[in-house]
């Protein structure tokens, strides 16, 4: 992975709305969601959805794939699992790591 890409992701998800989407993908799984069931969820107009689902697939976090009538949204691991890794591949490179395990509450 690249600064750019790494940039172009972190942009993506730094939008309130597309964050929620990301880990309501991200719970869901291989599976992943119906475009009406995330609507349902996150009470929005399907305009707003649309747009952000596009922001997310441009990023390259989500996919998308049509089965029969129904769209399908996932959360693309791989990309997730990449930046995930981007972020903290160099962790301590530079100096100490003392209290470097942190939890999400922290």
């Amino acid at each position: 992975m690249n600064i750019e890409i790494a940039a172009s992701q972190m942009e993506s998800l730094g939008n309130p709305t597309r964050l929620r989407i990301y880990r309501m993908l991200v719970r869901a799984g291989m599976d992943g969601l119906a475009v009406g069931g995330l609507q349902q969820k996150l009470d929005i107009p399907g305009s707003t959805l649309s747009h952000h689902c596009k922001k997310l697939i441009d990023a390259d976090l989500v996919t998308q794939e049509r089965n029969g009538t129904t769209l399908i949204c996932r959360a693309n691991y791989k990309a997730m699992n990449a930046l995930i890794g981007y972020l903290v591949d160099e962790c301590c490179a530079d100096g100490r790591c003392d209290d470097v395990r942190l939890t999400a509450q922290d």
